[in-house]
């Protein structure tokens, strides 16, 4: 069982070749993560609720699933390079104390995830046994599995992803050949000029959110790669193998989405869950079909297996009491409170999944934002360089006022351009019926201040 939390990992201990597998490992480890189920949820908003025809929808859906996999993979190379965890690497950018508000907001996104994809797991289970096994029996077997594979730490995560995607290639593969002489390559966005422009922005920067969702994780698995890793292979690894996974399952959602707008059966099993939609798909093959549902709940696994096991570590930066309790304390934790939440709201994941997902690529949109200023504007000056032994100083860490301030600006930006269920802010109402700009104007104003304040904040503090 894996010991180290979020203490860094040493130099000394990581001094060996960067091979080519190590970079193929970082790779797979992303693609095993996300060929899933959760990820075809994505896509079927597209042509469900945004109401983007296919062919916009998957080319939407294939641009935003490697923007976001772009920022991933540019937080990724910190890892090999610092031996630090991600929230950790944040510390030089936020400051201390108001890092805790990030490490906060990420926990949020990594329990938000594995309630999803519990819930989607045992929609799955439930509807191939019809109903006999219910939503609750199986949560909790896909949370026991997690729980178990997250405990033993990082050896055994790396060993599972290794293999876990093959069979959930497998049986994607089958449900495009079973599914796709379904899709409706015809239809079109709906809707007027502003209309459509309005809906296909607001499905790309969803798309874009999902991927972008794991940027604060994205050095936590690579902590034990050599210091020699180039940064702009780790960067191309993250990149491809997360972007080409969310593209890939994207598009087969959007797919199903058009199905669904045409075949009662389908309609009919997505009023039902997400997970009874699937199943449907696989009907005409029979029992191989129920035992391809099966698999594809069990990859939901996959999925979870790195959240939680990042969630454990993210729980230790919230104190030092939280740092005194072993991190596999704090996966079971998190399990624990995921499987709970997934139980008692079940009957509500499809508005829960849709207003979360949004929110969650808002303030990470800023941060990424920030940390690249941080590195490009600020660390690359004579003396200033990230120095990785500092990394539980506090005193040695920047105050934060500066990406505090810009932060909260960014928020703002953020609430004026989103466009939820529950609220749309004034520049979300300017275009169509609504657009949701969250992400590229909380983003900006995040970008443009923070410089400024920066300058300001080394040039009366010094640090």
């Amino acid at each position: 069982m894996e010991s180290r939390g979020i203490q860094r990992v040493p130099e000394s201990l990581r001094e060996r070749e960067t091979t080519f597998a190590d970079y193929a490992q970082m790779s797979v480890i992303w693609f095993s993560s996300n060929i899933t189920a959760n990820n075809i949820l994505v896509g079927l908003l597209g042509p469900l609720l945004f109401g983007v025809g296919l062919v916009d929808a998957m080319v939407l859906g294939a641009f935003g699933a490697m923007l976001g996999a772009a920022c991933t993979g540019y937080v990724g190379s910190f890892g090999p390079m610092s031996g630090c965890r991600t929230m950790v690497v944040s510390r030089y950018t936020m400051g201390w104390w108001p890092n805790k508000l990030c490490v906060l907001l990420n926990l949020v996104i990594q329990l938000g995830y594995g309630l999803v994809d519990a819930l989607m797991a045992g929609q799955i289970l439930s509807a191939v046994n019809g109903g006999g096994l219910t939503v609750i029996v199986g949560v909790i077997i896909a949370a026991i599995i997690v729980v178990v594979i997250c405990m033993l730490g990082i050896d055994v995560f790396h060993t599972y992803e290794r293999y876990a995607f093959i069979p959930q290639l497998a049986v994607l593969f089958i449900l495009v050949g079973v599914s796709a002489p379904y899709w409706d390559v015809s239809t079109a966005t709906v809707g007027d000029g502003p209309v459509k422009s309005a809906d296909r922005m607001s499905f790309f920067f969803l798309c874009v959110s999902a991927s972008l969702a794991w940027a604060g994780s994205g050095a936590d698995f690579y902590v034990y790669f050599p210091p020699t890793a180039s940064r702009w292979k780790v960067f191309m690894s993250t990149t491809l193998g997360l972007g080409l996974s969310c593209a890939m399952t994207y598009l087969l959602g959007v797919g199903i989405g058009t199905g669904a707008l045409q075949i009662t059966a389908w309609d009919e099993a997505y009023n039902v869950s997400i997970g009874a939609l699937l199943v449907e798909t696989y009907k005409p093959l029979g029992h191989f079909g129920d035992f391809c549902s099966v698999i594809v709940a069990l990859g939901l696994i996959g999925n979870n297996v790195p959240t939680i096991y990042s969630a454990g570590v993210n729980f230790q930066m919230l104190g030092k009491w939280f740092m005194a309790i072993p991190r596999s304390v704090w996966t079971l934790v998190a399990v624990i409170i995921y499987t709970v939440c997934a139980c008692a709201g079940r009957n509500e994941l499809f508005t829960v999944f849709t207003n979360f997902l949004a929110l969650m690529g808002y303030w990470l949109a800023m941060w990424v934002a920030m940390m690249l200023e941080e590195e490009v504007l600020f660390r690359r000056t004579k003396g200033r360089w990230y120095d990785w032994t500092a990394w539980n100083s506090p005193d040695r860490m920047p105050l934060g006022l500066a990406a505090l301030t810009a932060f909260l600006i960014g928020w703002v930006g953020a609430v004026l351009g989103m466009y939820q269920t529950y609220f749309t802010g004034p520049l979300a109402k300017l275009v169509g019926e609504g657009i949701d700009l969250g992400i590229p104007v909380g983003m900006s104003w995040a970008a443009v201040v923070y410089p400024v304040l920066r300058w300001a904040e080394l040039r009366q503090f010094g640090r």
